[in-house]
């Protein structure tokens, strides 16, 4: 596996060019990634809580912040204080495990999967994934496949667009569409 300098002097040597780089602090990098899910209609299954936070925990590899309701709503018989999800913000190396096993391994598992979308840049340059079954992650293939849930997955980078993020996250690797234009 490369070293972050490596990894940056790469990126940097890739964008120059296209986005005028003179050093290589300008080049964009990943400054977090943050993995969330809902619980939905289980909250009121102990159980199956549990069993989210814990398999959350294993493809993450760090213990799940849980994210409580803040208002009461009588319609989705929701309560103020409530556990409504989980969310992991990782950093470091266990981000850049976590990137590595996302790219080369969960998401050429995902069925029919042809590549990630490019309408998830937003103009800041972050990009948000969103994943239909967390099974597809090598930690939780094997377990039982009745409680499946979607994960929400966030990378925030230093990309001051959208297409420069765009730029920055094919040469890390990952596998966006190329968008065909037609006339």
């Amino acid at each position: 596996m490369k070293s972050v300098k490596e990894i940056t002097k790469e990126i940097f040597s890739n964008l120059k060019g296209q986005f005028g780089y003179t050093s290589p602090m300008q080049a964009p990098k990943i400054e977090k990634v943050i993995v969330s899910t809902g619980i939905g209609k289980v909250q009121t299954d102990k159980k199956k809580v549990a069993l989210i936070a814990d398999r959350l925990a294993k493809i993450t590899g760090q213990k799940p912040k849980e994210n409580a309701a803040k208002i009461s709503v009588a319609g989705f018989k929701l309560r103020e204080g409530n556990i409504i999800g989980y969310q992991v913000t990782l950093r470091g190396d266990t981000m850049n495990q976590f990137l590595d096993k996302l790219i080369n391994i969960a998401l050429p598992r995902t069925r029919d999967f042809r590549g990630l979308e490019t309408n998830g840049i937003d103009e800041m340059g972050n990009y948000s994934i969103g994943i239909k079954e967390h099974t597809i992650f090598p930690e939780t293939a094997d377990e039982d496949i009745s409680d499946v849930f979607g994960l929400g997955i966030t990378i925030v980078t230093t990309a001051k667009s959208k297409e420069e993020a765009e730029a920055f996250l094919r040469s890390i690797g990952m596998p966006i569409k190329k968008v065909v234009q037609t006339k």
